[in-house]
């Protein structure tokens, strides 16, 4: 099997080695779990050393992301593997590793916005513009009615320190948010992670643009 001991090796001199022993348990080496994105889930139990155990994922679709800025943390399912540092193969695979960035769905993450804040972001606001505004507003209204005096201050005072990051309002507009795993899929079997913001969603955007322009360029 795969083996991390080094008597298979050569010396430095450049010559071999005699193998004076078998291979030992401890020097065995197992395959990468290249955990892949599917909705048919499924993680194994791997019995490890000192009795411990690791679960090697195989196949994922859902993690739990946090949204930092926000304190918020919500399961929500992985819809695609956009970008990776170390390996665009990985990408083409649609392989989760950490440190891999993927787009994940919004839904989760919108309606707890609109509970929190009572903001319904990513709304296309030139399509609601053009709707039936009487209607509309008799909606709006009914919704303003539902809540009680005590709720709507809530809401209120929580507008005062609401900020929104321009480029995370565009992504809920498209229903799906920029996120990096930050969990090992193979050895605790869970694709978790964050939502990315500020310079480092900047970067990322930067880098899925360019390949992009790449791409074109090929086709």
């Amino acid at each position: 099997g795969i083996s991390r001991d080094s008597m298979h090796k050569r010396r430095a001199t450049g010559g071999k080695k005699k193998a004076w022993r078998k291979k030992r348990k401890y020097e065995l080496g197992r395959q990468p779990a290249n955990t892949k994105l599917s909705s048919n889930k499924t993680v194994r139990r791997i019995r490890v050393r000192g009795g411990n155990v690791k679960w090697r994922a195989l196949r994922l679709d859902t993690g739990n992301y946090s949204w930092g800025s926000e304190a918020v943390t919500r399961k929500t399912r992985i819809l695609d593997v956009v970008y990776n540092a170390s390996n665009n193969e990985l990408v083409r695979t649609q392989t989760l590793v950490k440190s891999a960035i993927v787009q994940v769905d919004a839904a989760p993450f919108k309606q707890w916005y609109l509970q929190h804040y009572g903001v319904d972001i990513g709304r296309k606001k030139k399509a609601a513009a053009k709707k039936e505004n009487p209607e509309q507003e008799v909606e709006a209204a009914t919704e303003e009615a539902k809540k009680s005096n005590h709720v709507l201050r809530k809401l209120e005072k929580r507008q005062q320190g609401r900020k929104l990051d321009l480029h995370i309002e565009e992504q809920f507009g498209s229903g799906r948010l920029l996120a990096c795993i930050s969990s090992r899929p193979g050895q605790c079997g869970r694709a978790d992670g964050y939502i990315l913001e500020g310079k480092e969603l900047e970067f990322y955007m930067k880098k899925l643009q360019r390949k992009k322009g790449k791409g074109a360029g090929a086709a």
